[in-house]
Formats: C-alpha cells, structure tokens, sequence
C-alpha cells in the first residue's frame, strides 16, 4: 500500500468513526402520522418522544411524551414552528388542541403549531387523582386526605415503580423533555407560547436551553420565585377587595348591591353551612357543607373571568339570603362540564411541592390576605410535608437576563398572576422584555383580538430589533370592565 494511498485509508476510516459519533449524538426519531384532535377541523399530525422517567437513569423506565402538531398551511412554511405549553401546574395541552387553533390560528398559515402534554399531564403518563366536584368545597382534613391517597395509588401506575418516583415530575426536567422533542422535530428554533404555569416552564427552557428560543410569549406570567400557596392568599385577596371597591363607587353596582361588603362579612361569619345543590343533568340534587374555604374557592374560580365577577355582588347577595345556587354555579363554571381539559393534580402537587414548598417559610414574602387567609397555603403544607419532593437547582429561582425578545401579557383583574408578578420578571430579563398590562382583563389577555395580533407581529418580526419596536397591546387600553350584571326583569319591573 502506497503512503498516499495509506493516509486516505486512514482518513477515511476516520471520517467513518466521526460519521458514526454524529450518527450516535443524533436525537431518536419523532415519527408523526395522521390524527385527529379535538375542536380542529384539519388532519393534525401525532407522535410521541421516549424520555427516561428518572433523567440520571437513561437505561430504566420510560415516559412517552405525546406530541401533536397543526401542520402550517403554506407550502414553504417557516423553520421556527410555535410550541404552546399549558397551565396547571397539570393541565394537558393537546386536549386544548380547538382552543389553541383559535387562539394562534394566525401563526399557522407559515409556522407549526406545536402541543406538548408535559410529562405527567394530558396523554404523557397524566398524573390524575380522583377528579370529584365537590373536592374543593370540601373541609380540609378531607382535601388532604384525598390527595395524599391520590399519591398512594399513582404510585402504583407504571411507569412509577413507587411514591420516590413521583420526584422526577419538575419543571427543569419538563424543559429538557421540552427541548428534546424540538430536536426531535428537527427545528433548529422555537417560538414558545405559555400561559399561566406554561410562562414558568417556558421561563426554565430558556434559561437551560437558550439557544433553542427564536421568542417567548408568557400569558399570565407565573415565575418559579412566586411560592404559589403563599401567593394564593395575597393575589386572590387583592382581586376580591378591588371588586369590592369597584362596586361601592359605581353608580349601578352601588344602587343594586349598596351593603356589599356587609352582606359579604355576615356570609363568612354563618359558614359552615348545609346547601342543597341541583344537578341538572343527572336530575338527583346533593346536599354538601361548604366551608369557609370552599366559599373562598368558589368565589376565587369566579374572578379569573371578569365576566363571572361582574355577576358576584349579585351571588354573595344571593347566598347572603340563603340562595347558595348563584354562587355554586359561578364558582363551577370554569370546569366547563365533563367534556373539559383536566387538571393532573398529582403533577400539580409534584410541581408545587418540590418547587414552591421548600419557599413557604422564607422570610418576608406575601402577608396572607384578610378574608383568604392562610387556609389553602394550610392545605399544600400538610401534603407536601409527605409528597415526595424532586431535586431543585438554586439557580432555578433566578431568571437571567434573555438575550431574546420576550413578551410579558398579564391581565390587572387577574387573581392569581397579577402584573405585579409580570413586571418583577420583566425587570429580570433585561431589555429585550417587553411587559404589556390590559386593566380590566383577568387570568390571560390573548382571548382578546388585538392583543393576539400584536402578539403575531411581535413574534413574526423579521429580527429583535423589529420585535421590540413592533406595535404593542395598548390596543386594549379601552377594554371596559364589564358591569354589575343582575338578572333578567320581567317587563315593567323597576
């Protein structure tokens, strides 16, 4: 063999080995086919990505984390598709596959449009408890019993070996799920879109993965520093008394509803109390005790919509005179009957225990609120004392600097990711945050129509540069509260 012919062997055989590392280091295959999902009128595509349910264990079990995609309409689609991440902590994005569509619709005419079940929600292994009505209206000591024998049970569910493996269910290892299933789609890039807990996952992909985020867009922004039980209290309290004082200086609400706050003051003091509720469907009434700490629940589900808070000084009136119904109706209403999204409530303790629990005794922080108190940060103390809690970096409660555009939406009624929250991570990310502030919306902006187009804008901008410039939500600006709603009149009535 010829020198020369000797060096090109030799080269070869290299190249042959580098081709092989390359091929080793590639990410596995996210095979996609035809689906259909709820609410959406195309042919989606469905998979799932096979991810190690104890990273530092790549050879033992494993969890299928379920993908769907809403392909791009155009034929020459952009590179950088939009991934939607959920709220919760365990609500299930695919399930909200309609709603997405409406919401980001737009984007889907040049980019993807991504669903991710996180691992623990939805279709990927969803960590469910036993999803009864009443549990929030429930005492306390049953809340806690029933979610430390949820932990018990899905302890037994494979893939979990046991309760320890319920640590592997954070929010560091749902962004590196997060990011592998980018890969797997072979984008070099995405354009993140969370809401609610979705914004603190989508906060934890950008600070391990940077390179991975072309733009982020946070609806109701939930940070990993906010301690949520502790936050409850003080954010829900804050809604209540602005609705309060909103009622007492507006002329219509102050003249249907002029003792307000004294009809709201004797109704805490009377409870508990037995009420009957009607089942409209199944056509069998229930009689259950709601506690204080279920009235507070119930009106707290109420006051994420500015809507159904218009209709609570009318509800508390209502209960204040014995009729419960009004009330019970306002706080189920977001469940949207059995055909809605769920939530995981033991990737919701799973989350919040490792994460936010360690937190609660920190000094200083939010004083509980007057009337919510401390019941339901009461509530998560008791589980988490015995929910087995996953490893977190402290590096996770801090939010670097972005070195890419990010979006800031938060609604000023919001009751539980209020702007304060927003503009604290606004002011952490530097100056490629923008943070936009819709007085009189609630819990999420982007149901609104000029918010979602400035939102596309923002993220179709050829460059940073453009995206921070681009026309902001002010659009919004003049979005009223909605009234004091009453119920209809008979003609001729006063």
């Amino acid at each position: 063999m010829t020198r020369a012919r000797a060096v090109a062997t030799r080269a070869l055989a290299v190249l042959g080995l580098l081709a092989g590392a390359a091929s080793a280091a590639e990410p596995p295959a996210l095979r996609l086919e035809p689906c259909r999902l709820p609410g959406v009128a195309s042919e989606a595509r469905c998979g799932h990505l096979a991810r190690p349910l104890d990273p530092a264990a790549p050879g033992g079990p494993t969890i299928e984390v379920q993908v769907a995609v809403l392909p791009a309409l155009a034929r020459a689609k952009r590179p950088d598709p939009v991934l939607f991440l959920a709220g919760g902590p365990g609500q299930g994005a695919i399930d909200l596959a309609g709603h997405v569509a409406r919401l980001l619709g737009r984007f889907g005419h040049r980019r993807d449009i991504v669903l991710v079940d996180v691992r623990g929600s939805g279709r990927s292994a969803a960590l469910t408890c036993d999803d009864d009505p009443t549990v929030d209206l429930a005492d306390p000591d049953t809340q806690v019993a029933r979610v430390l024998a949820c932990a018990d049970a899905l302890a037994t569910r494979a893939p979990l070996r046991g309760r320890d493996d319920l640590r592997h269910f954070t929010t560091t290892i749902a962004a590196d799920d997060v990011v592998a299933v980018r890969r797997a789609l072979g984008a070099a890039q995405v354009n993140l879109v969370g809401v609610s807990y979705g914004t603190r996952l989508a906060l934890e992909v950008l600070r391990r993965h940077p390179a991975s985020v072309r733009r982020a867009v946070r609806d109701g922004v939930a940070p990993p520093d906010m301690a949520l039980p502790r936050s409850f209290s003080a954010d829900a309290q804050a809604a209540l008394d602005a609705l309060l004082r909103w009622c007492a200086f507006d002329a219509t609400c102050q003249r249907r509803h002029p003792d307000l706050e004294r009809q709201w003051r004797a109704l805490l003091e009377r409870l508990p109390v037995d009420v009957v509720r009607p089942d409209p469907l199944g056509g069998r009434d229930e009689t259950l005790t709601l506690t204080r700490t279920g009235v507070l629940g119930l009106v707290r589900q109420a006051l994420y919509v500015p809507l159904l808070a218009s209709a609570l000084p009318w509800a508390i009136g209502e209960a204040a005179d014995g009729r419960w119904v009004p009330l019970l109706g306002l706080g189920s209403a977001l469940g949207g009957g059995a055909a809605a999204p769920s939530i995981a409530l033991g990737l919701h303790f799973a989350v919040i225990c490792s994460e936010d629990f360690p937190r609660l005794a920190d000094a200083g922080g939010d004083a509980p609120g007057a009337d919510f108190g401390d019941a339901i940060g009461d509530v998560y103390r008791r589980v988490c004392e015995r929910w087995p809690r996953g490893d977190v970096e402290p590096t996770f409660y801090r939010v670097p600097p972005s070195p890419v555009p990010v979006l800031l939406l938060s609604g000023g009624l919001d009751p539980v990711t209020p702007p304060r929250h927003g503009e604290r991570v606004r002011a952490a990310l530097g100056p490629l945050a923008r943070h936009w502030v819709v007085d009189h919306a609630g819990h999420g902006v982007l149901g609104l129509a000029c918010v979602r187009d400035a939102v596309f804008r923002f993220v179709d901008a050829v460059d940073a540069a453009a995206a921070m410039t681009s026309p902001g939500g002010d659009c919004a600006a003049g979005v009223p509260r909605p009234p004091a709603w009453a119920p209809p009149q008979p003609r001729g009535a006063p």
